[in-house]
């Protein structure tokens, strides 16, 4: 694991699955971070400064003032944060090639499916003014089924991909919110058994309360 220096990492963040992610990397890795609250609802991520940084105006989004080199570095998206913040501290991100390409699988497995989504589920549920039971239909059955597969994958595992790492940091955040996604974790034994070992973490407490 890098050393920790004195100059704390500016997280730009919400309260939100994605936004959870990064202090609970942070916590895990022992390093110091300040939490920038980027407030979403009042449209925050549209202000030109946060854009400077996350040009797709989504959160979090990171700068770590002692970067590659000692120079600074802002970093958006939080899958490519996790990666960097990984490689940067040896923490929870393999350095062996076949344990990082397991790490990654899940990874982009939860950014590009898991996460969108299970969003798109909570929106037409519980946000849109308007409810459409095809799409509340369609995406509930979608979340239904990537719990399907994350409970197989854990099946006689502890972890996503050999030990705990990045992916399932990852897929935590969005799994804690299984019942505003219309999922009984009843029949998902190993998804139930998992969440509850990954939530009791002390990192994973502290992170979830950073924000």
């Amino acid at each position: 694991m890098a050393a920790v220096t004195g100059k704390p990492i500016d997280v730009h963040t919400w309260s939100t699955p994605n936004g959870w992610k990064i202090p609970i990397m942070l916590e895990e890795c022992g390093l110091p971070y300040r939490v920038v609250p980027v407030n979403i609802g009042k449209g925050e991520q549209t202000a030109p400064d946060f854009l400077a940084i996350s040009p797709n105006n989504k959160i979090p989004a990171i700068v770590d003032h002692d970067g590659p080199g000692g120079e600074p570095i802002a970093i958006f998206e939080s899958g490519a944060i996790l990666q960097y913040l990984g490689r940067k501290t040896g923490c929870l991100y393999p350095a062996d090639e076949r344990a990082r390409v397991a790490v990654d699988e899940w990874l982009f497995w939860q950014v590009g499916g898991f996460g969108p989504m299970l969003g798109q589920t909570h929106h037409f549920k519980i946000y849109a003014q308007e409810k459409i039971p095809y799409a509340i239909d369609r995406f509930e059955a979608e979340a239904k089924r990537l719990y399907g597969v994350l409970d197989r994958r854990l099946d006689g595992r502890d972890h996503l991909a050999g030990d705990y790492s990045i992916a399932d940091i990852a897929t935590l955040t969005w799994a804690k919110l299984h019942g505003k996604q219309g999922v009984d974790l009843s029949g998902l034994p190993n998804v139930r058994r998992w969440l509850d070992t990954v939530l009791a973490r002390p990192a994973v407490k502290r992170g979830l309360a950073a924000i």
